[in-house]
């Protein structure tokens, strides 16, 4: 490949491309981040689909093409379903109301109806035996709670009423007349419970189902959301590649062929780079050519060998005077192509365009 510099610009010129370059850089910095939150939210889709049952895939299958709902209607509906999920609910606690008035009406109910009166009876070692106390008549005042604080399902009553039974059995000793008396209605009371609890396992596998779908409908919502936001990602990257190309497009216009002294005095200004710059500039070159030591006291660069670079912007101060090497990094091609962009890439610029910006930044 012939090596080729260019011709000295005007101060005018140089400053505009130099803020076309400042604004392409200003646009791969937003597209990175942007690319970063796409890439983070499909890795996070990902680990949730592998977590799944077999089952759900199964689900999945028979969703795809489904109509995604709004999220306007989606709320709409939340809210319906929850209303009418909370009758189906009223209805089984007034169920189990019925049982309670059953249970709370025995002859032998009575020693359940109110709160033990521990330091009324001496039972001083009540609360040591029992961690929560309960009784019947408490469960029915929480049953018939206004403010919020009442039972929000019918299991949690189902489990108070036992624990009254449990808690004077655990207590009294077998044999007593109140270990009895808890025992025969904690019986009774499973017997009602049993004929009331396919409703309630009924209600139950409803919910779980109502509750999957809305989680489903909410995840279309976002993949759908996503889905543009890629869309619109890959058309600014199309944009950001296009204006790449004009850039390059450019400087080749405004090349001409390096003459001998060129290039000597392209490697004498190298040379005269900071060691950070000079290093950093090594690293760059090096990645384009793995048998160079960029580490190393000596290094030998063939200028003509160097047909494509990868270059990013370093500024250096000499005697009050700024000075820069014009170098164009991109974004790492790997990574972009870990989304479902792998079809745009940002350009790479040969060295004609490294020569020609170091020409115009040292003039």
């Amino acid at each position: 490949m012939e090596t080729v510099t260019m011709s000295t610009p005007d101060i005018a010129e140089v400053d505009q491309f130099r803020c076309r370059v400042d604004e392409i850089f200003q646009k791969i910095d937003k597209l990175e981040k942007k690319v970063n939150e796409v890439e983070q939210f499909y890795l996070n889709a990902n680990k949730k689909k592998k977590s799944s049952s077999k089952g759900n895939s199964i689900r999945e299958e028979q969703d795809k093409g489904r109509h995604v709902p709004s999220i306007k209607k989606q709320q709409q509906d939340a809210s319906q379903r929850e209303s009418t999920a909370a009758k189906r609910m009223q209805e089984l606690m007034r169920q189990f109301g019925t049982i309670l008035r059953q249970i709370s009406q025995h002859k032998w109910a009575w020693p359940f109806m109110q709160p033990v009166d521990v330091k009324g009876l001496g039972l001083h070692d009540y609360y040591k035996v029992i961690e929560k106390p309960m009784d019947l008549g408490t469960i029915k005042n929480q049953m018939e709670a206004k403010d919020g604080n009442g039972y929000k399902n019918v299991r949690a009553i189902c489990a108070d009423v036992r624990l009254v039974f449990d808690n004077a059995m655990k207590y009294n000793e077998e044999g007593s007349d109140v270990h009895l008396m808890a025992k025969t209605l904690l019986e009774k009371f499973e017997e009602k419970w049993q004929l009331l609890l396919p409703k309630v396992t009924e209600e139950e596998k409803r919910r779980e189902e109502e509750e999957a779908e809305a989680q489903l409908n909410i995840q279309l919502v976002r993949e759908a959301s996503h889905a543009k936001r890629v869309q619109a990602i890959s058309n600014e990257l199309y944009e950001v590649d296009t204006h790449l190309e004009q850039l390059r497009e450019t400087v080749v216009q405004k090349c001409r062929k390096m003459s001998t002294k060129d290039k000597r005095n392209l490697g004498t200004a190298i040379a005269r780079l900071s060691t950070e710059d000079l290093n950093k500039a090594l690293e760059i070159i090096a990645q384009s050519n793995p048998g160079l030591q960029a580490m190393a006291e000596e290094v030998e660069i063939d200028i003509d060998a160097q047909v494509v670079i990868r270059v990013r912007l370093a500024t250096t101060r000499r005697n009050g005077r700024k000075g820069f090497v014009m170098l164009l990094h991109k974004p790492s091609r790997k990574r972009v192509k870990s989304l479902p962009l792998d079809h745009i890439t940002l350009d790479e610029c040969n060295i004609r365009f490294f020569q020609w910006l170091y020409c115009v930044h040292n003039n």
